[in-house]
C-alpha cells in the first residue's frame, strides 16, 4: 500500500473515532431541590442507571455528568428521600424535586408461619429491624432492644457478661412457671432457657446468637398474634429472622468495631480515716473514752490481722476495694459476610468474631460465629433452602452475688487493711475480715464453653397460584461445658484445692408441615388459610463430677485429684405434638377478620390432660379506605382492631405430672424411693387476653402512630406448692389460682423536619398493672429478709416486699422506729413490735424509650433514651454496709450522718457495735428504682457514593458509638436496672425475687468506635 494512502486511511479512522467517541458522551445538568420547602439539596447521588457512572449535587445543589449517547434514564438519590428514575428524553437539563421517604404504615411483618401487612394486621406486633440495633456496643441482640417496643419490659439483671436477661411482654403471667417469651429463630423453637449449673448465676443461651445475622424481629404480644404456637405464648412471643441473599451483584461488607468500658456508677464508701474515726465513735460510745475505743478498734481490727493504727495515730493503710473489684472493659468486633445471588439461587453467608473484658475483674466472654442461609428456586414451582449456623462462645464467670469470691463483696473489707501482706508483699494477704476478693479472682478460674447449632431446611412446593405445601426441619444442638476450679489458697478451694466438671448437651429438634393458600375472589374477597402439623422434641443429657485432694494448683483436670466429691447423670426431655390453622379475611380491602388455634399435646403434663386447645379471633375496620372519610387530607391512616383469645403456659419441669422415684442406699443394699408424688390431673396455665387497638397515620404518614388497651386474666396457675413434711413429700405442681394484667401502650412516630436536614423520633410507652386474684391459701413466701422477703399475696401485685415499715429516727435517743400498725397511722415501736406489711412493688408502673435520629448530607446522629418507673428496689447489700456499727463492714458515706446526741434530725439511727438498731431488713432499704438511662449513642458519616465509587466501594462509614453513657436516678446504689438472681436452675418460685440488689454489678458504660465497609 503507498504511503500516502496509508496515511490517508488511518486519518479517516482516527477521526471516525474521535467523532464516534464525541457522539457518545454528553453532559446533562440540572438543580436539585426539596418538595417539601424548595431549597436546593448538597450531596444528592446522580448516577447513570445500570453503571458506576455517577456525581454529587455541590453546595447549592447543583450538578453536570456526562453521560453516554445511549443513556436513557438518571436515579437520584439521598438518605431519607424517595429515589427517583428520571428519564433523559433527550433533554440536557434536568431539575428534580425530591420528596421525604417516610416510613410508610403498610410495612411486612412476620407472623407464625407466615407474614402479613401491617395495614391487614388485626393483633398486636411490634418488630424491630436491624439497623436500629446493628453495631450497638452491648453482648446480646436483647440489650440492644431496651425501650425500642411498647409492652416489653427488659432489665440486664447484672453487669456480668452472658448472664440472663429479664424479658417481661404485658407482665408477669405465672407465679412458678417460667415468665420469659417463647423464642422462634427462622421458624424453628430454640432453647432459651438457662442451661448452666444451680451454684451459679443463671446464663443467657440467647448469647450464643450473633446480633449481626439478624434481618428483624417481630413481637407477638397479643392472643391473636401469639395462639398460632397455643401452650407456649402466654408470655409472648419473639420471632428472629436472619439476613437472606437478595439477587443481584455479590455484596461484601466488613465491619470492624473497638470499644472501652467502666461501670455506670460507683457506691460511695467510706475511706480509711473515715472508717476509723467512724468506728471509734461507735467503740467510744461502748467503752466510754476515744483511747479506749481506739484500742477496742484495734484489737477487732488486729484480730482479723488487719491495721488501723499507724505510726504517729495515723491510718497505715488506705485501700479502695470497690475500686480492685472493678477492671476497665474492653471489646473488639470484627466481621465479613458477603450476600448476593442471581434469579435462581441466592445465599447470605457471614463470619464474625467478638471479643469482650467486662468491668468486673476476670469476667470475660469470647464468641466466633458463622453463618450460611441458602435459597434456590429449582422450578417454577418447587423451592428450597437451608440455614446454618455455628458458634463457639467461652466465657470467663464470676461468682454469684451471694458468693464471698463475688468480686464485688470486696467493698465489705475494711479500707484499713492491706491488698498484699506486709510481711510479704508479693502475696495477696488472707487475714482480710472476709477473704480477700483478689485472691480467688487470681487463683480461680471458671469458665464455661459453648458450641451451639442452629440449623434448619424447608421445601416449598406451589402446584397452582396462591396454594403452597411447606416442609420445614430444624435442629438447635447445645454442647456445653463448665469448668470451675478452686485453688487450695482460697477459702472454697482449702485444704487440696477442689474441682466442679459439668459437660451438658441438648438437642433440640422440630418439623413442621403446613400449607398457606390465598386467593382472591370477585375483586372484593381475599382469604389466606394456613393449616399444618408440627413436632418438637428436646433430650438433655448431663454428666457431673465434683473433685478433691489435688497435689497442687497446676494440676486442675478431674483425673488429678483423689478423692470424687460428687458425681451424676441425669437425663430428662420433652416431646411436643401440635395441630394449627389460621384464616384471615379481607372484605373490600377495609374489612379485616381473623381466626387462628393450636391444639397441643405434651409429654410435661398429666395423663388426664396431655391435650389443650388455644383459638383466637381477631377483627379490624380500615376507616380512612371509607367514602365518608376521603375529604379528610389530613388523615392517612386509621384502623380500629381488637382480639379475643387464649394462650398457655408449659414452661415447667418435664417430669412434673409423674411419680418419680430415685435410687438409694442402705447399709450397703441398692433400692428405689419415692421422690415426688404423681399429678395426673396436672394441665396448662390458660391466659385469656383482649386487646383493643388503633393504627393511625397523618401528614402523608408524617406521624404514625398504635394505641392498644389490653386485659390478660391467667387461671389454673402451675403453682409449686409446699406440701406437710408428715405426708414424705415437700412440694408439687398444682394447678391454683388466678391472676391478672392490664395495661395501656402508645406508640407515636414522626418526621418532624424532611429535606436536606431531617429529623425524626420514635417514642413509646407501656403501663401495666399486675394483680394476683386468687391463690387458694396462704401467703406464698419467696426469698428471705435478705432478698426483701417478696410474696405473693391475693390483692396484690406479684412479688411485692413486705417487711416492717420504717418510721425514722427518735431524736431523742437514736433508735431505729417502725410502725405498730400496716395502716402507717403514726404510733411507732421497736422492731419487734412492728407489723409486717406491703413495703414496696419491684414491678414498674411505666417503661419505654425516645430515640431521636438527625441526618444531613453524609453525617447521621441517633441517640436513645430509655426510661422505667414506678418500681422499687430492696437495697440488701445496705443490711452489711448500712449496718449503723453492728458489725465491722465497710460502710457508705450515708453513714456519717447518723445520729450522735440529743436533738439529732437525721434518718440514720444511733450507731452501735453489735447492735441491731435499725440494720434489719425493712423499708429503711426499701428506694425508689425508677430511672432515665441515655442507653445508646451513635454518631456517623457514610462517604458520598461518588466518593465511594473512586474508591471502587460500594459504601464506607464510621461511627461513634454509646451505651449506658448517663443515668437519672434517686437510686444509690450501684445501677437501678438489677435484680439479685443469686444461683441457677431452680423450680421453686423464684419468679417473685426481684428488685433485689447484693452486691451486684452496674451495667457497663462503653465507647466503641466502628468501620464499616460495603465492597
Amino acid at each position: 500500500m503507498p504511503m500516502k494512502k496509508f496515511f490517508t486511511l488511518l486519518y479517516v479512522l482516527l477521526f471516525l473515532v474521535t467523532t464516534q467517541g464525541w457522539a457518545q458522551n454528553r453532559t446533562i445538568s440540572g438543580v436539585v431541590t426539596s418538595a417539601e420547602d424548595g431549597s436546593t439539596m448538597p450531596g444528592v447521588t446522580i448516577m447513570v442507571k445500570g453503571t458506576t457512572v455517577g456525581n454529587v449535587t455541590d453546595i447549592n445543589g447543583k450538578y453536570s455528568i456526562s453521560v453516554p449517547s445511549t443513556t436513557t434514564s438518571l436515579v437520584f438519590s439521598y438518605v431519607g428521600m424517595q429515589t427517583q428514575e428520571i428519564a433523559i428524553e433527550g433533554r440536557s437539563v434536568i431539575d428534580v424535586k425530591m420528596s421525604t421517604e417516610v416510613k410508610q404504615v403498610d410495612e411486612v411483618l412476620v407472623v407464625g408461619y407466615g407474614s402479613r401487612l401491617k395495614t391487614e394486621l388485626t393483633g398486636s406486633i411490634s418488630k424491630v429491624q436491624a439497623k436500629e440495633i446493628e453495631n450497638l456496643p452491648v453482648p446480646t441482640f436483647e440489650g440492644a432492644m431496651q425501650g425500642r417496643t411498647a409492652g416489653v419490659f427488659i432489665e440486664n439483671t447484672s453487669g456480668k457478661l452472658g448472664e440472663a436477661m429479664r424479658i417481661r411482654i404485658r407482665g408477669n403471667s405465672s407465679i412458678s412457671a417460667d415468665n420469659q417469651p417463647l423464642y422462634v429463630v427462622d421458624g424453628m423453637v430454640v432453647t432459651s432457657q438457662n442451661m448452666g449449673t444451680s451454684n451459679n448465676s443463671p446464663i443467657n443461651p440467647m448469647a450464643d446468637l450473633n446480633p449481626a445475622d439478624i434481618e428483624s424481629i417481630n413481637i407477638l404480644k397479643d392472643a391473636s398474634a401469639a395462639a398460632i404456637y397455643g401452650s407456649r405464648a402466654a408470655n409472648g412471643v419473639v420471632l428472629i429472622t436472619t439476613k437472606r441473599g437478595k439477587a443481584g451483584k455479590t455484596q461484601f461488607n466488613f465491619g470492624y468495631q473497638y470499644g472501652v468500658s467502666t461501670p455506670t456508677h460507683m457506691v460511695d464508701m467510706m475511706n480509711g480515716q473515715q472508717y476509723r474515726d467512724f468506728f471509734t465513735e461507735v467503740f467510744t460510745r461502748s467503752y466510754g473514752t476515744r483511747a479506749d475505743a481506739l484500742d477496742a478498734l484495734n484489737y477487732y481490727i488486729n484480730y482479723f490481722s488487719g491495721y488501723v493504727k499507724g505510726p504517729g495515730d495515723t491510718i497505715k493503710y488506705d485501700t479502695n476495694w470497690q475500686k480492685e473489684a472493678f477492671q476497665r472493659g474492653s471489646l473488639a468486633q470484627y466481621e465479613l459476610s458477603a450476600a448476593g445471588g442471581n434469579d435462581k439461587t441466592q445465599f447470605f453467608t457471614g463470619l464474625t468474631y467478638n471479643t469482650q473484658n467486662g468491668i468486673l475483674l476476670h469476667n470475660q466472654m469470647d464468641r466466633i460465629s458463622g453463618r450460611v442461609n441458602l435459597d434456590h428456586q429449582a422450578n417454577d414451582k418447587l423451592k428450597l433452602g437451608m440455614n446454618f449456623s455455628l458458634a463457639y462462645n467461652e466465657r470467663h464467670r464470676v461468682p454469684n452475688d451471694n458468693a464471698f469470691s463475688n468480686p464485688l463483696q470486696m467493698i465489705a473489707l475494711p479500707p484499713v487493711q492491706p491488698i498484699y501482706d506486709p510481711e510479704n508483699p508479693t502475696q495477696l494477704y488472707r487475714y482480710t475480715l472476709y477473704e480477700n476478693g483478689l485472691r480467688p479472682a487470681t487463683y480461680n478460674k471458671d469458665k464455661t464453653t459453648v458450641i451451639r447449632n442452629l440449623s434448619g431446611a424447608y421445601l416449598a412446593y406451589e402446584p397452582f397460584k396462591g396454594f403452597v405445601l411447606r416442609a420445614e426441619a430444624g435442629v438447635d444442638i447445645l454442647a456445653q461445658r463448665e469448668m470451675n476450679y478452686m485453688s487450695r489458697k482460697t477459702v472454697d478451694g482449702a485444704p487440696s484445692g477442689y474441682d466442679e466438671n459439668r459437660v451438658l448437651q441438648v438437642i433440640n429438634w422440630s418439623t413442621s408441615e403446613y400449607f398457606t393458600y390465598n386467593k382472591d375472589f370477585s375483586e372484593i374477597h381475599n382469604i389466606e388459610l394456613v393449616g399444618g402439623i408440627n413436632y418438637q422434641q428436646s433430650n438433655e443429657d448431663i454428666l457431673y463430677l465434683s473433685v478433691t485432694g489435688f497435689p497442687g494448683d497446676p494440676f486442675q483436670t478431674p483425673s488429678s485429684g483423689t478423692d470424687a466429691a460428687d458425681f451424676g447423670g441425669p437425663s430428662t426431655g420433652y416431646k411436643y405434638m401440635s395441630y394449627f390453622s389460621r384464616l384471615n379475611y379481607k372484605l373490600s380491602d377495609r374489612y379485616l377478620f381473623g381466626l387462628s388455634g393450636r391444639m397441643d399435646g405434651s409429654s410435661r403434663f398429666g395423663a388426664n390432660h396431655k391435650y389443650g386447645f388455644f383459638p383466637a379471633v381477631s377483627a379490624g375496620w380500615i376507616l380512612s379506605r371509607e367514602k365518608f372519610l376521603e375529604g379528610a387530607s389530613a388523615l392517612s391512616f386509621l384502623k380500629l382492631r381488637a382480639s379475643y383469645g387464649l394462650t398457655g403456659n408449659s414452661e415447667i419441669d418435664n417430669f412434673a405430672s409423674l411419680g418419680l422415684y430415685s435410687a438409694s442406699n442402705y447399709a450397703g443394699l441398692t433400692g428405689i424411693h419415692p421422690t415426688q408424688l404423681p399429678s395426673p390431673d396436672l394441665k396448662w396455665e390458660t391466659t385469656a387476653q383482649t386487646d383493643a387497638g388503633i393504627d393511625f397515620g397523618f401528614l402523608k404518614n408524617r406521624i404514625t402512630g398504635e394505641i392498644d388497651v389490653y386485659y390478660k386474666k391467667t387461671k389454673d396457675l402451675l403453682l409449686y406448692e409446699m406440701l406437710p413434711a408428715t405426708s414424705g413429700f415437700t412440694s408439687r405442681y398444682h394447678n391454683v389460682g388466678s391472676l391478672e394484667n392490664k395495661g395501656l401502650e402508645f406508640v407515636i412516630n414522626t418526621n418532624n423536619l424532611v429535606g436536606a436536614f431531617q429529623w425524626s423520633t420514635q417514642f413509646n410507652i407501656g403501663f401495666n398493672k399486675n394483680k394476683i386474684l386468687n391463690i387458694n391459701g396462704p401467703t406464698i413466701y419467696a426469698g428471705n429478709t435478705r432478698t426483701g422477703n417478696n410474696i405473693a399475696m391475693e390483692g396484690q401485685p406479684m412479688g411485692v416486699f413486705y417487711l416492717p415499715k420504717y418510721a425514722g429516727v427518735d431524736p431523742q435517743t437514736g433508735d431505729a422506729l417502725y410502725y405498730v400498725k400496716a395502716d402507717s397511722s403514726g404510733t411507732t415501736t421497736n422492731y419487734n413490735e412492728a407489723a409486717f406489711q406491703i413495703v414496696g412493688d419491684p414491678n414498674p408502673k411505666y417503661y419505654g424509650g425516645i430515640t431521636n435520629t438527625f441526618t444531613y448530607k453524609g453525617f447521621d446522629l441517633s441517640f436513645l433514651f430509655q426510661f422505667v418507673g414506678g418500681n422499687k428496689i430492696f437495697k440488701s447489700f445496705g443490711l452489711w454496709a448500712e449496718s449503723n456499727g453492728w458489725n465491722l463492714d465497710n460502710q457508705t458515706t450515708k453513714m456519717m450522718k447518723a445520729w450522735k446526741k440529743p436533738g439529732d434530725i437525721t434518718d440514720v439511727p444511733r450507731a452501735d457495735w453489735d447492735v441491731n438498731n435499725g440494720t434489719r431488713s425493712s423499708s429503711r432499704y426499701i428506694e425508689d428504682g425508677s430511672y432515665l438511662r441515655l442507653k445508646t449513642l451513635t454518631f456517623g458519616y457514610n462517604l458520598s457514593p461518588a466518593l465511594t465509587s473512586k474508591l471502587r466501594l460500594s459504601s464506607l462509614r464510621i461511627y461513634l458509638s454509646g451505651a449506658n453513657l448517663l443515668t437519672f436516678t434517686k437510686y444509690t446504689g450501684w445501677d437501678p436496672e438489677v435484680n439479685f438472681e443469686g444461683t441457677g436452675r431452680s423450680t421453686t418460685n423464684t419468679n417473685l425475687i426481684q428488685g433485689s440488689e447484693f452486691y451486684t454489678a452496674p451495667q457497663a458504660k462503653t465507647f466503641t468506635l466502628g468501620l464499616k465497609i460495603g465492597f
